[in-house]
């Protein structure tokens, strides 16, 4: 099970929204790449990042801080990154400057043709991130919601050919609720391809929680404020999702 520390960029600076609020950021670093070295230098095998200037913009909006991110952790370990990608000319860039896997979001809901022609071009390199409440999707940093059930959209893009699904329950976003446990399992048991967990990760009780359910067929778990704000040690999370994951990875 990975435990995946996110960096979330809003104006330069590394922060966490409460429920996607642009208004209600709280800011924990001015320097994003220090953060990226110091969650490398904790254990962490992937880091999330996200454009949030970018997701409202609908283009790059961090772009030279992320570039920077990459060149910090240089190979060490695949970042993945969302918010604004809306065009395959980003996509290529991103890829370029070191992003491993790309997360698309709320153009793969409006514009699947979109998708479907990123996993062409970039087979690997592809991530769908599905933000839901109550199996409804949500678009646009989650202001809008459609009438998609969030099951059969997955299934339609894992027939596209993306490497994962992100899923995030935006009711407990940034509010250290607690994971949706039955949610998650839900989506993964209808896919066979891998599902990352998001939203409302508050203590070590929903790490163990996530590591019963792993042979779902869940991946690992994106975690945001709890890090930031000291009530998840991740090195200490991440070994003991170590112990607790049978295949000992």
């Amino acid at each position: 099970m990975l435990l995946i520390p996110a960096i979330d960029l809003k104006d330069g600076h590394c922060v966490r929204l409460k429920q996607g609020d642009m208004d209600d950021a709280t800011v924990f670093s001015e320097d994003p790449a220090a953060m990226a070295r110091h969650w490398l230098e904790q254990g962490a095998r992937r880091l999330h990042l996200v454009d949030l200037n970018g997701a409202v913009a609908g283009k790059p909006k961090n772009e030279a801080m992320i570039k920077a991110i990459t060149t910090a952790v240089g190979d060490e370990i695949p970042v993945q990154l969302g918010g604004g990608i809306r065009d395959l000319d980003t996509i290529e860039r991103y890829l370029d400057d070191g992003i491993t896997y790309v997360i698309i979001g709320t153009a793969a809901v409006k514009n699947p043709g979109f998708l479907h022609d990123a996993c062409g071009a970039f087979p690997g390199h592809i991530i769908v991130g599905l933000d839901a409440k109550d199996g409804k999707v949500a678009t646009d940093g989650w202001s809008k919601m459609t009438g998609h059930d969030v099951i059969d959209l997955a299934r339609k893009f894992e027939d596209y050919g993306v490497e994962a699904v992100i899923y995030t329950d935006i009711g407990r976003d940034g509010m250290l609720s607690g994971v949706n446990i039955e949610a998650t399992v839900k989506l993964a048991r209808a896919l066979r391809i891998p599902v990352i967990a998001s939203g409302g990760i508050a203590s070590l009780k929903d790490i163990k929680a996530l590591c019963k359910i792993e042979d779902e067929g869940i991946m690992g778990a994106i975690t945001g404020r709890a890090i930031y704000e000291g009530k998840l040690d991740f090195k200490k999370a991440q070994a003991e999702a170590d112990k607790l994951s049978k295949g000992g990875k």
